[in-house]
């Protein structure tokens, strides 16, 4: 099967059409959603609420999502140049571009908000509202041409976040929330699961190194994992997706950046979980370590892990 990209221009030049192969596959009984390594169109918020219902940030937070998608795809499969950053991530021109587009297109909406981008830094960090993006949260995966890579905006107010777009544009999901509104998946209103009992929770994990450089916290991970029903390591934007959506309960990890997730806060919270660090403390912007659940499972796996002490 394939599907057509029309032409666009990126950083001056003009891509023009070409064909991908798409690869889709079924979901299955752990909630995976068919996979896509092509382009397709994202999600229009207006199908669960109308334009006139979002907030003008909310709005501009999905329009930055969607510019930078058409940057992201411009790139995707393409043999990009990678250039490894002082910290050892891996940045493209991708990313770059992208944020750039992200960028100019909420400083022209709200020149008085700050900015905070993984790849062109911090700016009025000390307004009362900040924008915090990653243009393409698993740069790694993006260069191995695998879908499973995301554009991550939040907005924090008041030190709080208050809104959350995830825009995964290869695998086709676009979710986002704004305080006391609701979350959303590819326009469908979203909750979490329901489950109460580790027995029956499905557990996802995601960057582990920390917790698993301390014998005494990977045994108490470990003894975590043997009390629940199930493992897998989805990792990334996907498993917090799945978590909202109900298809996962409980997620790990020991090493985020807070632009991996701030975003995602507002989402889970929003469907009904509940999405602390690994002690069970607030996530602030130098938080590392990430708990997030459906909120009945929370104090279960705190209590499992302790981590820190």
């Amino acid at each position: 099967m394939l599907m057509r990209l029309g032409s666009l221009t990126v950083a001056g030049a003009v891509l023009v059409s070409h064909q991908l192969p798409v690869t889709l596959r079924r979901a299955n009984s752990s909630g995976i959603r068919p996979e896509l390594t092509a382009p397709a169109p994202l999600a229009q918020a207006s199908r669960a609420m109308s334009s006139a219902e979002h907030s003008p940030e909310l709005k501009a937070a999905l329009d930055a999502a969607n510019a930078a998608a058409d940057v992201i795809r411009g790139f995707y499969q393409r043999n990009v140049k990678t250039e490894i950053k002082a910290d050892k991530s891996p940045v493209t021109e991708a990313d770059v571009r992208a944020e750039e587009v992200i960028r100019d297109l909420l400083k022209r909406r709200f020149p008085s908000f700050g900015f905070f981008g993984e790849e062109t830094g911090k700016s009025d960090m000390d307004a009362e509202s900040v924008w915090l993006v990653d243009p393409i949260d698993g740069t790694k995966s993006f260069v191995r041409e695998s879908p499973f890579f995301s554009t991550q905006i939040a907005l924090m107010r008041g030190g709080r976040f208050v809104l959350g777009v995830s825009c995964a544009p290869a695998y086709h999901e676009l979710a986002w929330a704004e305080r006391g509104r609701g979350a959303f998946l590819d326009g469908k209103r979203i909750r979490v699961s329901a489950v109460s009992a580790l027995d029956a929770a499905i557990v996802s994990s995601g960057n582990l190194r920390t917790l698993a450089a301390s014998p005494a916290a990977w045994s108490r991970f470990g003894s975590l994992i043997g009390a629940t029903n199930r493992i897998r390591g989805y990792g990334d934007f996907v498993h917090y997706h799945l978590l909202a959506r109900g298809a996962v309960d409980i997620v790990v990890e020991s090493d985020v950046n807070i632009l991996d997730v701030a975003a995602l806060t507002v989402v889970v919270e929003e469907a009904g979980g509940r999405f602390t660090d690994l002690t069970g403390g607030p996530v602030k912007l130098d938080t590392t370590t990430v708990l997030a659940t459906n909120g009945s499972l929370h104090d279960a796996v705190l209590d499992r892990l302790q981590f820190g002490r």
